[in-house]
């Protein structure tokens, strides 16, 4: 066993189904689908415009899978409110903006730090799993932890979106903020953009313990399947976390 858990982000099944209306693709089913091929948990982002996953789609999840749900959310009273009421297993602070096709980057935790804090004491105190996505930026880790969240996911997106040098210095930018995560005391999650070529040297940091991985893999499944998709992903995740704990023991 590897330790390294793969969150399914299903958002953009329901971008698919939106783009023509009525029910079908249901993100529902492929939350089930993501179960049987080896997820770990759910992710689904309810977005303030609900531009693919909508508050129904958020309560059959709730109702229908058995797996952990992460629930991606701005910080906001209203996803505050929703999340309450659905109590996930996890709730994952997310940047919001209107206008962006994806998220963008991180939260800025420190300039944010009096905005965030009350959200955050909110969701906890409700036993809600709470984690902020943040830049691999140790000043970032360091207020997450004054703030009391139990978990960061570091943002992978200027790594899986560099080449040659610029990757490999993104990618040590990573491995040193999971390293302080873990050395401060807080969980440390990764993931945005990653794909079949990138994700091996993220799964293979020690102190990485959860992927959530969504885009790639709904694109995937149109030309394979979904199921196959995520195996195959699963397997490379497994194959790069298991070669790291083999050179560490050797």
């Amino acid at each position: 066993m590897t330790g390294l858990r793969l969150g399914i982000n299903i958002d953009h099944v329901a971008t698919i189904r939106n783009a023509r209306g009525g029910r079908h693709p249901d993100p529902v089913r492929a939350a089930k689908m993501a179960a049987t091929a080896g997820a770990d948990g759910i992710t689904a982002h309810l977005r303030e415009d609900r531009r693919h996953i909508t508050d129904d789609d958020i309560a059959r999840l709730m109702e229908q899978i058995e797996l952990p749900l992460n629930f991606e959310m701005a910080a906001t009273d209203e996803m505050l409110a929703i999340a309450l009421r659905h109590k996930p297993h996890a709730c994952c602070l997310v940047p919001e903006k209107r206008e962006e096709r994806t998220t963008e980057g991180g939260l800025d935790v420190v300039g944010g730090h009096n905005h965030l804090a009350p959200y955050i004491s909110a969701l906890g105190a409700a036993g809600i799993r709470v984690s902020l996505f943040v830049e691999a930026d140790p000043r970032q880790l360091d207020m997450a932890r004054r703030l009391g969240a139990p978990v960061v996911e570091l943002h992978t997106g200027a790594y899986c979106e560099a080449e040659g040098e610029e990757r490999a210095h993104h990618l040590a930018r990573i491995e040193a903020a999971a390293a302080h995560a873990q050395a401060i005391g807080l969980e440390c999650h990764a993931g945005h953009g990653l794909a079949f070529d990138t994700v091996g040297p993220i799964a293979a940091i020690p102190s990485v313990v959860e992927l959530n991985i969504g885009h790639f893999l709904i694109g995937e499944a149109i030309f394979g399947g979904l199921d196959s998709a995520i195996r195959r992903m699963r397997a490379a995740m497994d194959q790069a976390r298991n070669a790291a704990l083999g050179q560490r023991s050797a």
